[in-house]
């Protein structure tokens, strides 16, 4: 008996609108990266998003493991506070290791009260 073949899923309504859909996967590194600037370039990208609050939403649903979702940084299904660089972290902080904060739509802000962590 064959397998059956994985069959293609369209994206969801919300999915389609996403800033980050590009078609391409082109910017897929910079939402899943450990570096700084790729992290502050995501949540950029997510600020200015339209549906932005479903896609944290369903990160948080889904316990995603990592990445930017929704302008939040996520790891291990929890928003991350805080993000610094690996290693001894200096006497003076660099500006270019601030990540943008962007606020957590109104609507999420008790479910997500949980699940802020700091790294």
């Amino acid at each position: 008996m064959l397998a059956a073949l994985p069959t293609y899923e369209e994206p969801k309504s919300w999915e389609a609108e996403a800033r980050c859909r590009d078609g391409s996967g082109a910017l897929t590194h910079l939402f899943f990266s450990e570096e700084l600037q790729d992290i502050a370039r995501a949540k950029r990208i997510c600020a200015e998003c339209p549906v932005m609050e479903p896609c944290l939403a369903g990160a948080l649903e889904r316990h995603e493991p990592w990445g930017v979702w929704g302008g939040q940084l996520i790891l291990n299904g929890r928003i991350l506070a805080n993000k610094r660089r690996r290693g001894r972290p200096p006497k003076h902080p660099r500006p270019e290791d601030q990540l943008p904060v962007i606020p957590i739509p109104e609507r999420l802000r008790d479910t997500v009260g949980a699940a802020i962590g700091a790294a």
